[in-house]
């Protein structure tokens, strides 16, 4: 059995706090009924700072706020949270109709009486679940305010016509946040006051490296450097407002190369994962250019994989 938290072990994670992490998961079992949120990501989270930074708090039982620009792996460093502490997780992806009802739940007829059906806030506080709320700071007023009973010292939420849910001991909460994406907007004071917040860095070529070498072992070296480049010119354009975020897609470029394994051109998997991403034609064509600098169109599956990986 691969040891859950073997990945904190190989970034030299500090010892005494992969200690209480084991000592937290002995403590609190997971209900059968929230099993099947148990999750393994899909990619290990590489960051010793950001990552005893973000195990420190959440020992501590603070909740978190993850902020920082497209592509700087705050959903990926939260699930790789929820899978070391062993919790189940409860995913919230606010937009402009996330009500109280969605968060709280909604009065249904069973048995000829009328129940809660129970929300994703409710169900996290009661099963003691990680609750990733996403894009955190498009959520409207009505969503704010469940946010702040359930985030405060009290831990308990109050369910109007009901009894009040108290918080599971294990339950945690942590937001993610982007940069001037439609739509979103200042968090207020009050809610900010009830996170330790991390500000995650952007993509490193050591940190690319660390992710394609353990997504894609059989790459070529060659390969895994136009690849990497290939995001990184793209950061950097993006960071100069040369082109926007669209683009900048490390799951997009993930994709582009897990597909060539198939035997699809690497030119038009990186097409379908970077280049069309974005609509503008003037945008387009920079990002485009900026590809094919690092990847050739006669490039094929086995200018990428080692013989015995295709």
């Amino acid at each position: 059995m691969v040891d859950p938290l073997r990945f904190l072990e190989e970034q030299k994670i500090d010892p005494g706090l992969i200690k209480a992490l084991r000592a937290f998961r002995d403590r609190y079992e997971v209900e059968s009924k929230a099993q099947n949120r148990l999750a393994s990501p899909m990619i290990p989270f590489y960051g010793k700072d950001i990552l005893e930074m973000a195990i420190a708090g959440l020992l501590e039982g603070e909740n978190l706020l993850l902020s920082g620009p497209k592509a700087t792996g705050k959903n990926i460093l939260a699930e790789n949270l929820a899978y070391a502490f062993g919790r189940p997780v409860y995913n919230v992806s606010f937009h402009v109709n996330t009500n109280s009802a969605d968060l709280i739940g909604t009065d249904t007829f069973i048995d000829n009486e009328v129940r809660l059906r129970q929300g994703s806030i409710s169900l996290c506080a009661r099963y003691g679940g990680f609750g990733i709320l996403d894009e955190i700071n498009m959520a409207k007023n009505d969503a704010v305010s469940v946010l702040h009973a359930t985030l405060d010292f009290r831990r308990s939420i109050d369910v109007p016509g009901y009894d009040k849910i108290d918080l599971h001991p294990a339950a945690r909460f942590i937001g993610t946040m982007n940069y001037g994406y439609a739509g979103t907007k200042e968090l207020n004071e009050a809610l900010v006051s009830r996170f330790l917040v991390i500000d995650m860095p952007p993509q490193t070529q050591e940190t690319l490296y660390f992710i394609f070498e353990k997504l894609f072992p059989g790459l070529k070296e060659k390969a895994l450097e136009q690849f990497i480049g290939v995001f990184l010119d793209l950061q950097m354009k993006s960071a100069n407002g040369e082109i926007s975020t669209k683009a900048l897609d490390l799951r997009g470029l993930l994709a582009a190369v897990k597909i060539v394994q198939t035997g699809l051109a690497p030119a038009k998997a990186v097409r379908m994962g970077i280049v069309n991403k974005t609509f503008d034609i003037f945008e387009k064509e920079i990002v485009e250019d900026t590809v094919n600098t690092r990847i050739p169109e006669e490039w094929t599956r086995e200018d990428v994989y080692e013989p015995d990986q295709q």
